[in-house]
Order: structure tokens, then sequence, then C-alpha cells
């Protein structure tokens, strides 16, 4: 029995498989929710040596506003975040 369960492994550790986030619109003031897939959105940043991968969000609310908000985050190889940008609007922490 011992075998299998070093075999198949205990429970699977939760690892926080996404990085939300919200914003505000600047033309309305409406709040929208955002979140980057940090397993499949992040692209490595080649020009910085292949360290820091970066992922670019665009978001637009569900009221008559149709303003963009566009959203870029940078992430470390263990995917923490070291820098946000945002240009259209304001993160709401």
């Amino acid at each position: 029995m011992n075998f299998l369960k070093k075999l198949f492994g205990g429970p699977a550790k939760p690892e926080k498989r996404y990085y939300t986030f919200t914003v505000k619109c600047r033309r309305c003031g409406e709040i929208i929710e955002g979140r980057v897939d940090l397993d499949n959105d992040p692209s490595v940043e080649y020009e910085k040596g292949g360290d820091v991968y970066y992922a670019r969000k665009v978001l637009m609310g569900d009221k008559k506003c149709f303003q963009q908000v566009e959203t870029i985050f940078k992430f470390t190889a263990d995917r923490k975040l070291i820098e946000r940008e945002i240009v259209g609007g304001e993160f709401v922490e």
C-alpha cells in the first residue's frame, strides 16, 4: 500500500493558479474584475534574459460605456508579481 501512496502521491497541494485584480473605468467609474491565468497567460520577455514574464489583459465593462481598460502585469519565473501598469482606469484594492 505504501508503494501506491509513493507512486501516486497524496492529495495535491492547492496552488494559486489565478492572479485576480479589480479595476475602475476612468470614463464611467464601473468596477470590473479580471484575472490572469498564471499557467497559460504569461509570456517570456526575452529582452530581460528570460527571467521576467508578462501578461496583457484588456477589459471592458457590461454597461453602456465601451471604454477599454488595458492592464499589463510582469511576474518573476515563479509567478510573483513584480510590476503592474494600467491605461484607461485605475486599480482598486
